[in-house]
């Protein structure tokens, strides 16, 4: 091989890497964020969002796993991150990682005599590496064959032809509404524009879907069934629509339909989202027997999906109203395990648990629940006295194939489960500081923090028993001890309870806990001390 066919093969390799590192793997999920409206002009704001709409639309068609839009709002809802705003490179990559995606895509428009120019560049958020820019300009009017072609740039090796990948496009004046419609905040506005999508593109069942999505806010549940049911039976949408169409029957009382509904879409293709909602139809029908059947559906819900802890909710709440406690709380027990902070998780587990025997369990289980959410005090003063649980707490699923899709709700729970467990350590670790300062009435205030976050951490309990029981306040360090115990049996509080039993003159009690530690440690030399220090019986 001579030294220029080297140099050669070398260039050929060199680009070839080069090239195949520039590919997102198969399978990862990419992220369109709203593009830059690089020129500032007013009447194209609808741009920034028809941008990645068209080009998360185009991408899917091309085979690669790109989140919608709904995933993409979802992830902005959780980082408190506004839907219209340009975001700085550190806030999309952190909205990139909370929906789980390996790739973002971010990018501008600029619009100049008709002529229209986007600029579109990839970050793979796991190496950080950002990969070149990709241009490419056209007339207005040929928008989707300007985003076509970004898009074919972006998985160059797809082999879906442009045809295909443009083939569920609407016109682009009916397209242009639509987005005005979804950006619009005011309902009435939102279904002026999506009406007029329609009108302009009878067959733009997209649209459809959205007005659906206005009428079910608005509690126009009729309008909401009407408008639903015109997608046809053919479309690629006729899947979700009959399952909106169902809740829209169990929004109208029209329970027996909806199960009907529901149970003919899980015939054809079994999904947890539709065995939850078909439990959901079975337990609002007015009828004595509707909670036995209802947990038959739930217990196939969560075997269908595990690890949600909406789905572990109903089950336990079905339980509860068919008057099986034991099933109750243990499912309740998962629910309040998979969120620590579901509030009514937590106050339907403690009537649970109170109806058991388990009086002082079920009270703090209950307390939790009012930390968490004021609805219960207040549901609790209008009936006083009664060990009852709220009616329709049932929780309605209104996603559609999850299993089949990008997990980004499972994504966005684990990052919000991580968020809180980074900041409840951080409310903790000022506690503990502040109780060691003697600073009281802060460290206080930063455990409350700290077990508002993380309801079952044992050490913000212990800690904020102590300052109580520092404070004199006695009957709250008692309890606060007590959930400490309950949430991680440990010996500093027992013994920590037994002072507090001590103080409050509470004698046989704090023997009890002596004793306890002195037979799970019979060598502990404080317990012993403490227990030669108290009267005899």
């Amino acid at each position: 091989m001579t030294t220029l066919s080297r140099v050669v093969l070398a260039l050929v390799l060199l680009a070839a890497s080069a090239r195949a590192q520039s590919l997102v793997p198969v399978g990862a999920r990419q992220l369109v964020i709203p593009f830059e409206n690089a020129s500032h002009e007013p009447r194209l704001y609808w741009l920034a969002e028809a941008s990645a709409v068209v080009l998360t639309d185009d991408l899917v068609a091309l085979g690669a796993q790109a989140l919608s839009r709904d995933d993409r709002l979802r992830a902005f809802e959780q980082l408190r991150v506004p839907s219209v705003a340009t975001l700085s490179d550190a806030t999309i990559i952190r909205v990139g990682q909370v929906v789980g995606a390996r790739q973002v895509v971010v990018g501008a428009f600029d619009l100049k005599d008709d002529t229209l120019t986007v600029r579109a560049r990839a970050i793979r958020l796991d190496t950080g590496r950002m990969f070149p820019e990709i241009a490419e300009s056209g007339p207005l009017n040929d928008l989707f064959g300007v985003y076509a072609r970004v898009a074919r740039r972006l998985v160059p090796d797809s082999t879906v032809s442009t045809e295909q990948m443009e083939r569920g496009h609407p016109s682009l004046p009916s397209f242009e509404q639509y987005v005005k419609g979804v950006l619009a905040e005011n309902p009435a506005t939102q279904t002026f524009f999506l009406k007029e999508a329609l009108r302009i593109s009878p067959d733009f069942q997209r649209a459809r879907l959205s007005l659906w999505t206005v009428y079910t806010e608005q509690t126009e549940h009729q309008q909401a069934f009407d408008i639903v049911r015109q997608v046809p039976g053919d479309h690629p949408l006729s899947r979700q629509a009959r399952f909106l169409a169902a809740i829209s029957l169990m929004n109208l009382g029209r329970n027996p339909d909806a199960l009907a509904a529901l149970t003919d879409l899980n015939r054809e293709k079994s999904d947890a989202a539709l065995l939850n909602d078909a439990g959901v139809a079975q337990l609002r029908r007015p009828i004595a027997s509707a909670a036995g059947p209802s947990v038959d559906l739930f217990k196939q819900a969560v075997a269908a999906s595990p690890n949600d802890p909406d789905l572990a909710f109903n089950l336990g709440y079905a339980y509860w109203l068919a008057r099986d406690t034991p099933n109750a709380v243990v499912w309740l027990r998962e629910a309040v395990r998979r969120n620590p902070v579901d509030d009514a998780a937590h106050y339907v587990l403690g009537v649970a648990l109170q109806s058991s025997g388990s009086a002082a369990e079920g009270q703090r289980e209950k307390d939790l629940a009012k930390r968490l959410s004021s609805t219960y005090a207040e549901w609790e003063a209008k009936q006083p006295g009664a060990n009852a649980a709220p009616v329709r707490l049932e929780r309605v699923k209104m996603q559609l194939d999850a299993a089949n899709s990008p997990s980004v709700e499972d994504a966005i729970v684990a990052t919000e489960q991580r968020d809180q467990r980074e900041l409840a350590a951080f409310h903790l670790d000022s506690g503990r500081r502040l109780f060691q300062a003697e600073r009281d009435a802060e460290a206080i205030s930063e455990l409350r923090r700290a077990i508002y976050l993380s309801p079952y951490d044992r050490e913000a309990h212990l800690l904020l028993g102590r300052l109580y029981l520092r404070a004199g306040r006695v009957r709250e360090a008692v309890e606060e001890l007590k959930i400490s115990i309950w949430s991680d049996d440990q010996i500093d509080a027992h013994l920590a309870l037994a002072d507090a039993y001590t103080q409050a003159r509470e004698v046989a009690a704090a023997r009890n806990e002596l004793q306890t530690v002195f037979n799970r440690d019979p060598g502990n030399a404080e317990a012993k001390r403490r227990l030669d220090l108290l009267p005899p019986p």
